[in-house]
């Protein structure tokens, strides 16, 4: 089982020079960076420590994704945000979670004695709606459905349609081509794939900025689980 960790990136050079150097050891098979554009040395950063890189070329994370598929080697993906968000100590957990036969682990940062560093109480809240929300109409057991950091089958991308552009009409409409996380949380739940969480915390970030804008990214969320409901309502 090839491993491959994805890191996405839009000037983050404060965050890569802390914390990619803390992943253990042969724990992955392949480092991807994912990057938006930077201008403050992420990318030369990534390029001269031997990291695969991909430049975004159309807005939107979503976007970057379906760019960044054909360069995934690692039969399984783990996304993972090198601001600090996400502890590294917890990529060989998911590893072997998902040697278990598990098809998606994520790290929950609501899970057990679990912890954000980075929460407010609006994105705690929003967090807490949006997964229960995706619990009650999808029949997941989550505890955090939203997070960036998880490992997944990268088999899952292509079996859950999230290449086409179907999926994401509530997205284009709002021009808001953001993360597929919450999607594909609603998806492997409605198929009733084998899911599992680990909890992990989340510290405060280092460096950077905060890209999400709540307001309109969780009305967009809110119109994205009402459309695929009613594709479960029919059978879709």
């Amino acid at each position: 089982m090839k491993v491959t960790l994805l890191v996405p990136t839009l000037n983050e050079i404060d965050g890569m020079r802390a914390i990619m150097p803390l992943v253990p050891p042969g724990s992955v098979d392949q480092i991807l960076v994912l990057d938006g554009g930077s201008t403050d040395g992420t990318i030369e950063y990534a390029r001269e420590h031997g990291y695969d890189v991909v430049i975004q070329e159309k807005p939107g994370l979503i976007n970057a994704y379906r760019q960044v598929r054909p360069h995934i080697q690692g039969d399984v993906l783990i996304t993972f945000s090198p601001d600090g968000n996400s502890v590294v100590d917890h990529i060989p957990q998911l590893v072997d979670k998902m040697r278990e036969g598990y098809d998606m682990v994520i790290v929950s940062r609501y899970l057990g004695n679990a912890k954000s560093d980075d929460d407010t109480f609006m994105t705690r809240m929003g967090n807490w709606v949006f997964t229960k929300l995706i619990n009650i109409l999808f029949g997941g057991h989550y505890t955090d459905a939203m997070v960036i950091y998880r490992a997944h089958r990268t088999a899952l991308i292509e079996e859950l349609n999230l290449m086409t552009d179907e999926p994401f009409s509530v997205e284009r409409r709002f021009s808001h081509m953001i993360s597929w996380e919450p999607l594909l949380s609603m998806r492997a739940a409605k198929r009733n794939l084998k899911l599992g969480e680990i909890p992990g915390d989340e510290p405060a970030r280092i460096g950077g900025e905060g890209k999400c804008q709540h307001y309109s990214w969780g009305a967009v969320y809110l119109l994205e689980m009402g459309q695929e409901f009613l594709r479960r309502l029919v059978g879709r």
